[in-house]
């Protein structure tokens, strides 16, 4: 454990940065330029634990994968050639892997075994493993294949017509990924748009992907390699940009910052609240949008978030609350009950430590009500191991009147080895 004690800053931020390649574009481009026939450069790829398990996952399965910092080559000879794990492989604490890899193992004809971390041990994983099995599965594990440990003998899969009953895009991921093993057709229906680099990503391997409304179509096929730049991790972002708009004074701008429209609900929500934030030098590359994003300090009020916004900021919602206890007015989130189900409960971590800093807020079964405006004090808060927790708590210290200290922030490294350098950067001398 590393614990952390920063004392009160109150001063603007300002400056310009750029943050780490976007973690779910980068688990994609491994997995797709793994399962690819030829040669495919990843640039700005995000160098956490997390995506460092997917590659370590493909290696076990004889890939052929460099890593030089934020540059991963990926040589393969197509998703035919890949050979059976000599033994069990470890997720960490790493979801994504494990439910995107899940769909692979079912398709590949293979038998593997995989496990994570305690925290990982205990994340439901049967959202994915049931469709799994339609499609012809072979998984076995505790609570009948809920929870890793689990086994797996791939392969024979038929396509099938699924659903989705979660707002999940791990889910549908995984079961497109799947749909590149089975005969027939594989389709997806979403009622409700979750975030698709999946679908954008296998577009650019050549995979012939069909979308049209709420549903997506994908058959058994080869995928040809091509290179992927990962734009910077809007969810990575979010951190500073909430900074921002709360400390008094700031200015900052992020550069080549991802702005796929399924994933920027935290710029929607923060409109809405009357921040100042606005995106320049938009442009398209490897099929994502990027930009660069600049926000300044502006008094923001409450308002309520729900609905089919919720998927577009699942990831922002610890730090939008932090956001939430400078508003005047009441926030309300609504429809989040995914988040009981992250590295902690997130609702019940989130409001915790900011009821300890002096906030006032309210849970609820399905999310949280925030009443605002909060003057945020000091004290000992609990990271729960959540990479996120983590750095809201940071962002938190720059407008608390006390010294917080932090009990374990390791866990940042996941998806931001380098926050606490960046967020230094932006103080003000």
């Amino acid at each position: 454990m590393t614990a952390m004690k920063l004392e009160p800053y109150q001063k603007p931020l300002t400056g310009e940065l750029e943050v780490p390649g976007d973690k779910s574009i980068s688990h994609r481009a491994v997995i797709l330029g793994s399962l690819a026939k030829g040669t495919t450069k990843v640039t700005n790829f995000l160098d956490g634990e997390d995506c460092r398990r997917t590659i370590d996952a493909f290696r076990s399965l004889g890939v052929g994968i460099e890593q030089e910092g934020t540059t991963v080559t990926i040589h393969s000879d197509g998703k035919e050639s890949l050979v059976e794990a000599k033994q069990p492989i470890y997720f960490g604490n790493s979801g994504t892997t494990a439910r995107l890899m899940l769909g692979v193992f079912a398709g590949l004809p293979l038998f593997t075994t995989l496990y994570g971390d305690p925290s990982l041990t205990v994340r439901p994983m049967d959202r994915v493993v049931q469709p799994l099995r339609q499609m012809g599965a072979s998984i076995n594990g505790r609570a009948e294949g809920s929870f890793l440990p689990l086994a797996v003998n791939g392969g024979g899969l038929k396509g099938i017509s699924y659903i989705l009953p979660v707002k999940s895009a791990q889910v549908k991921s995984a079961v497109l990924l799947a749909g590149l093993f089975a005969e027939d057709v594989t389709e997806v229906i979403e009622h409700t748009a979750t975030r698709n680099h999946s679908e954008n990503m296998l577009a650019a391997f050549g995979a012939d992907i069909v979308i049209k409304n709420n549903v997506i179509r994908i058959t058994n096929q080869s995928l040809s390699a091509t290179n992927v730049y990962v734009p910077g991790d809007i969810s990575s972002a979010a951190f500073f940009i909430a900074a921002a708009a709360i400390v008094p004074g700031s200015n900052i701008t992020i550069h080549n910052v991802g702005l796929n429209k399924t994933r920027t609900g935290i710029i929607d929500v923060l409109l809405e609240m009357g921040a100042s934030l606005n995106i320049s030098n938009e442009k398209v590359i490897s099929g994502e949008l990027i930009g660069d994003i600049t926000i300044r300090y502006e008094n923001l009020k409450g308002t309520i978030i729900e609905g089919d916004m919720i998927p577009r900021l699942i990831d922002e919602i610890p730090v939008i609350a932090l956001v939430a206890t400078q508003a005047e007015g009441d926030t309300e989130i609504r429809d989040a009950k995914e988040l009981r189900l992250k590295e902690t409960d997130r609702i019940e971590a989130i409001a915790s430590n900011l009821i300890k800093l002096g906030a006032h807020v309210e849970t609820t079964e399905d999310g949280m009500i925030i009443h605002g405006k909060a003057s945020l004090t000091g004290g000992e808060v609990a990271s729960y191991d959540d990479h996120r927790i983590v750095m809201m708590l940071a962002v938190a210290s720059l407008i608390a009147n006390d010294n917080i200290v932090i009990d374990d922030i390791s866990s940042a490294a996941i998806s931001y080895p380098g926050f606490f350098k960046h967020l230094d950067t932006l103080k003000t001398p």
